[in-house]
């Protein structure tokens, strides 16, 4: 399970079931959180991707007691949507939230 702070206004979108994506730069930095997780080509498919589910935990601050949420995403690769925090025509891994746990 990872723990990924977030700023105040992303945390509420998803707490309020908004927000259906979160994004992080592909930087060396997440590829090292996210290597076994990483989205794969299916060996059996004609250029089908597996994807992995993972569990979040989005924590609204750094210390121990910031609010959190946790969730169960599906991690991406692609492009994101500007209401959402990203950047137009940038690539991202995308936590694509499937499910609100607590």
């Amino acid at each position: 399970m990872l723990v990924l702070p977030i700023k105040k206004k992303w945390f509420d979108m998803i707490v309020s079931r908004e927000k259906k994506e979160e994004y992080r730069e592909i930087k060396p930095y997440y590829t090292s959180r996210f290597k076994n997780f990483k989205p794969r080509v299916n060996n059996f498919g004609m250029g089908e991707w597996i994807y992995s589910q993972i569990i979040i935990i989005f924590r609204n601050g750094y210390k121990k007691d910031s609010p959190q949420i946790k969730c169960k995403c599906l991690l991406k690769y692609g492009q994101g949507k500007e209401e959402w925090g990203a950047e137009p025509g940038k690539e991202y891994y995308v936590l694509e939230i499937l499910e609100v746990l607590s």
